[in-house]
Parts: structure tokens; C-alpha cells; sequence
């Protein structure tokens, strides 16, 4: 079992930055890829970043691709997301999400195992 706890989230003006953060606790959490996700009232849950343990390497949805990094210290058993140049359309709820270990990206919420309890992001024009 990975335990996961996302913190970070707020309201911010739009052009503004958060960084969210993801903690993990349980099993050895550098063996897993982690991702984040969003999802606002009325719709699915949708991509936003993942981040690979095997290589480090990382993707991103289309929509934030330029604004947010995602990162992850192993160390401190922490992934994060920096969200820079917030825009009223990221409002949503942010979600992390464990999965096990993949040579692909997984960009859908079904290829991830377990997830945190979400953290509330708002951004007002």
C-alpha cells in the first residue's frame, strides 16, 4: 500500500504560481511512476503530468506544457507540481497518483494504482 497526501493548493490571481506537493508513505515509493491529475465540477479527470522512476523523464498535457513542472524527490519520498502563469481554466481539484513502473507515460487515471485525497486549486480572473 502507497499512502498519498497532496498539499499546496489555494486560491491564486491568475498569472500566479503554486507549488503543490504530493507525500507518500507505505511502500518504497521511488519504484513507482507518479502523476498528477485535475479535475473541476462536472467533468472527468484529466491529465496533467507524469513523471517516470525509472528514468526521470516526464510528460505533460498539451494545456500545461510550458507552465507546470513536474518534479519528485525519492529521497524525501515527495513529487511536485509547479504551476507558473495560472489561468482561470486550471481551477480545479489536484490529484497525485501512484502507479506501478512503466517504459510508457500513463496519462489515463485507470493505469494508476493508488491516489491522494485531492487539494483544491483556484484561479480568479
Amino acid at each position: 500500500q502507497v499512502q498519498l497526501v497532496e498539499s499546496g493548493g489555494g486560491l491564486v490571481q491568475a498569472g500566479g504560481s503554486l507549488r503543490l506537493s504530493c507525500a507518500a508513505s507505505g511502500r518504497t515509493f521511488s519504484g513507482y511512476d507518479m502523476g498528477w491529475f485535475r479535475q473541476a465540477p462536472g467533468k472527468e479527470r484529466e491529465f496533467v503530468a507524469t513523471i517516470r522512476w525509472n528514468d526521470g523523464n516526464t510528460y505533460y498535457a498539451g494545456s500545461v506544457k510550458g507552465r507546470f513542472t513536474i518534479s519528485r524527490d525519492n529521497a524525501k519520498n515527495t513529487v511536485y507540481l509547479q504551476m507558473n502563469s495560472l489561468r482561470p481554466e486550471d481551477t480545479a481539484v489536484y490529484y497525485c497518483g501512484a502507479s506501478v513502473p512503466s517504459y510508457t507515460f500513463r496519462v489515463t487515471p485507470n493505469a494508476y494504482t493508488y491516489w491522494g485525497q485531492g487539494t483544491q486549486v483556484t484561479v480568479s480572473s
